[in-house]
């Protein structure tokens, strides 16, 4: 099953965010994947903010896990681009995974042998550059976001913002 979404700009990147994260409940574990500048910072604050979070998020790049109060929940951040399986095993990330709070995981590809088979898979990207000739066409804010729901109650997520007109079903 993979879900799509559309973003111009970091707004519109922002609001698929906030909508996704109020709809996941404690225990949710969102994998989120993009190259460098392709937002990944920008979702993880706006899903803060869809959580309940108030203050400043940033990224966990050199704390690794940053943890922040929801109104409804506990919002685990985690960055794990510098850590191997191995060092991520020893840190003992899955005890937050499936506990009272949502986890999001950025650079998640890294430690999959570690992640719960059920969770939210988001993929941030940047399209294709236009050929010559079509360089006024190219926006630099513009993302592809693909969502896909890896467990019933993640399909469940994607299944509502398709109906709302935010996600895109693709197949």
């Amino acid at each position: 099953m993979l879900f799509m979404f559309e973003s111009r700009s970091p707004e519109d990147t922002g609001q698929l965010a906030r909508e996704l994260a109020a709809l996941l409940a404690p225990g949710s574990v969102v994998a989120l994947e993009g190259d460098l500048g392709a937002g990944k910072t920008t979702f993880a604050q706006a899903f803060a903010r869809g959580l309940g979070v108030r203050g400043t998020v940033n990224s966990p790049t050199f704390t690794l896990i940053k943890e922040y109060d929801g109104s409804e929940c506990p919002f685990y951040h985690m960055d794990v681009y510098r850590l191997t399986p191995e060092e991520a095993d020893e840190l003992g990330l899955e005890e937050y995974f499936g506990g009272d709070g949502v986890s999001l995981v950025e650079w998640a590809s890294r430690i999959a042998d570690l992640l719960p088979a059920d969770r939210l898979e988001v993929e941030l990207g940047r399209p294709p550059m236009p050929g010559a000739g079509h360089a006024g066409d190219w926006d630099e804010y513009r993302r592809i976001i693909r969502v896909v729901p890896r467990g019933e109650r993640y399909a469940e997520v994607c299944r509502e913002l398709a109906k709302r007109g935010v996600l895109v079903w693709m197949q």
